[in-house]
C-alpha cells in the first residue's frame, strides 16, 4: 500500500516539477535573449546589466571578467564598431542554460560570423558566459548555409 502512494505521489509531482523547469527554461531564455539584445546590439550597458547575477563570469580570453569587464567590450564595441549586430537564429535552454546560434555582422555588407553563445543563470539571472566564433567563409565546400 505504501509503494502505491509513494508512486502515485511520484507520478502526480512529476509532471508539475516537469512544468515549472519548462517555465524557468522559457524564462531564462527570454532573460538572455534581452540581454543580448541590450549588450550586442543597442551596446546599452545599464540596460544589459539589469539581467546579471550577482557575479559575472567571462570565458573568452579576449573579454576581462566581471561586469565592468563587459561595460568596457560594449564600449569598444560602440566607439569602433558602432553598427555592429547579431541575429540571433536560434535560442535552446537546457536547465539553467541558454545556448543562442547567432550570425553577426561587425560592419554592413560583411560576411560576419557564425556565433554560439552559452549563458549559465542562477535564479533567473546571468551569472556566466562561454562563446564559439567561425568567420563566415567566401567560398563554401558545399550549399548548405551555417544558419
Amino acid at each position: 500500500m505504501l509503494r502505491l502512494i509513494l508512486a502515485a505521489a511520484l507520478m502526480t509531482a512529476a509532471p508539475a516539477a516537469l512544468a515549472a523547469d519548462t517555465r524557468q527554461m522559457e524564462e531564462n531564455k527570454k532573460t538572455v535573449t534581452a540581454f543580448y539584445d541590450a549588450a550586442i546590439n543597442q551596446k546599452d550597458f545599464d540596460a544589459a546589466a539589469k539581467f546579471l547575477g550577482p557575479r559575472y563570469v567571462q570565458h573568452n580570453p579576449r573579454a576581462a571578467d566581471g561586469p565592468d569587464g563587459l561595460k568596457a567590450f560594449l564600449g569598444v564595441l560602440r566607439e569602433k564598431f558602432p553598427d555592429y549586430h547579431s541575429e540571433i537564429k536560434r535560442v535552446f535552454a537546457d536547465g539553467d542554460y541558454v545556448i543562442l546560434h547567432v550570425h553577426n555582422v561587425p560592419t554592413p555588407g560583411a560576411r560576419g560570423a557564425a556565433i554560439v553563445d552559452i549563458f549559465k543563470l542562477e535564479d533567473g539571472k546571468i551569472v556566466e558566459h562561454w562563446d564559439v566564433r567561425q568567420d563566415i567563409p567566401e567560398q563554401s565546400a558545399n550549399s548548405n548555409t551555417m544558419f
